[in-house]
């Protein structure tokens, strides 16, 4: 790597180590202000490294695949950014939307590390300073909404109109329901690709609907699709899974990071999506290869499948919800995040090629990536591949005291828990409030704004 180059990194990430690097007080403006800024100047950082001059780094072999990465990090913070301005111009909120926008805010800053590392634009003290600091910074905004959580505000509702359209979600009927906008392969419809149609959005400004409703019609649509944070309400539906297909091959070995190799990936706020497929077809061989990321607050997907063999579905941040889904194939850093994974009335079992076979391997229900990972599951059928450890390692005692893993009422050949791991952070819940902490109601504030899709969820387990 050249001097130049590298002189500028260590300066970005000089800087992320120590701007405002503590904060004791528990002073609301003063915290929220501090993580804004911290954001802010990464973002500034990230944007002069992307647009060094020079020959050296600009002609070298390596600059489109760390400008990928860095062009990552940028729009991780840019879509982080306008949140952290809502909390610190004190606009109307609830302490739950911003203990939500605040983990978002820690998921990205995680990312962007994660995706430099990758790439091996950052390791070593550099890359640790930088993380850890401008963690702090976002740890103490947590601390101090950790002890403030009210849900009062309906002012985000409002701001992405989620009563408009109303149960047209769980309603929808191509023979019977009217979309803006008609992909159709065969020419039947306005565009023949969803890129085409997601690109037109932009030309109606705001003449644009409250909420946009894309069909999607059967087909294999072999697209990367994005979603970016400004296109909020928009709505997919297609003619059912494995009838419409989204997919893609891009993957970390050739040179995508885990972000970016995401087949489809979802930033507006307020996406629905129903009756699709998104896959990601790179192979086992080919290690992280995402099919699905969602980075959208009050996000739901209806009865869609996400297929991939690693990764296949990130759940980035913010508050989601899935519905009958097939998916094939989390971390938090922050005990304060309300980040995680939680798995209600569903079924775990073998995909069709893995049946035969499954006796032949070893299969968890997770493993922990990141210091306070967590991932509940409640009430749902276990199939006889879980291992009777139920869970594994990520590496030696990593993390085994810190996480959460939690089983509740679960049925099966693979649920019973006589032989699960001892570890200090798993748990057969047993309290009827402790697992309703993880129902729809409580864990995403989901009586807020699930109804206004018409899908069926209970609010409690």
């Amino acid at each position: 790597m050249c001097r130049k180059f590298t002189t500028f990194l260590l300066a970005l990430l000089h800087l992320l180590a120590v701007v405002n690097v503590i904060s004791c007080q528990k002073d609301e403006p003063e915290v929220i202000q501090k993580a804004w800024s911290g954001v802010v100047e990464a973002m500034d950082g990230i944007r002069v490294l992307m647009s060094l001059k020079g020959s050296n780094y600009n002609e070298s072999s390596y600059r489109s695949l760390h400008l990928a990465a860095l062009s990552e990090c940028a729009r991780l913070y840019e879509d982080t950014e306008p949140r952290l301005a809502k909390l610190a111009h004190g606009e109307d909120y609830s302490g739950d939307d911003a203990v939500a926008w605040l983990s978002a805010a820690a998921s990205s800053h995680r990312s962007c590390m994660d995706s430099l590392e990758e790439k091996g634009l950052a390791t070593g003290d550099n890359h640790e300073g930088a993380y850890k600091n401008l963690s702090m910074l976002i740890q103490d905004a947590l601390a101090f909404y950790g002890t403030k959580r009210t849900t009062e505000s309906r002012a985000v509702q409002k701001s992405l109109n989620l009563g408009q359209n109303e149960g047209l979600l769980a309603s929808w009927s191509a023979a019977s329901s009217k979309a803006d906008l008609v992909v159709a392969q065969d020419g039947s419809g306005n565009y023949k690709t969803i890129n085409s149609a997601v690109d037109s959005l932009a030309e109606l400004g705001d003449n644009r609907p409250q909420r946009v409703i894309i069909y999607v019609k059967s087909g294999v649509y072999k697209e990367k699709v994005d979603i970016r944070r400004e296109l909020k309400n928009i709505m997919f539906v297609g003619d059912g899974i494995d009838k419409t297909i989204v997919t893609g091959d891009k993957n970390v070995r050739d040179g995508a990071t885990t972000f970016t190799s995401a087949t489809f990936g979802v930033s507006g706020d307020g996406f629905w999506a129903r009756d699709m497929t998104f896959e990601n077809a790179a192979g086992p061989e080919k290690h992280q290869a995402v099919a699905l990321r969602v980075a959208s607050d009050f996000s739901l997907f209806y009865k869609c499948s996400i297929k991939g063999y690693q990764d296949t579905l990130l759940v980035h941040s913010l508050r989601q919800f899935y519905r009958d889904c097939q998916i094939y194939a989390q971390g938090r850093q922050d005990r304060l995040e309300n980040t995680g994974i939680s798995i209600i009335h569903s079924r775990i079992l073998p995909a069709p090629d893995l049946s035969a076979v499954k006796d032949q391997f070893k299969t968890f229900l997770g493993r922990p990536w990141k210091q306070y990972s967590r991932t509940v599951i409640l009430k749902t059928d276990l199939d006889g591949l879980i291992d009777p450890k139920g869970w594994t390692e990520w590496r030696g005692d990593f993390a085994l005291s810190t996480l959460y893993y939690g089983e509740y009422m679960n049925t099966g050949n693979g649920a019973a828990t006589t032989h699960r791991v001892d570890w200090p952070g798993f748990h057969v819940i047993k309290d009827s409030n402790e697992a309703n902490s993880f129902a729809a109601k409580n864990f995403i504030n989901g009586d807020r704004w699930i109804p206004a899709t018409g899908v069926p969820f209970s609010p409690y387990i």
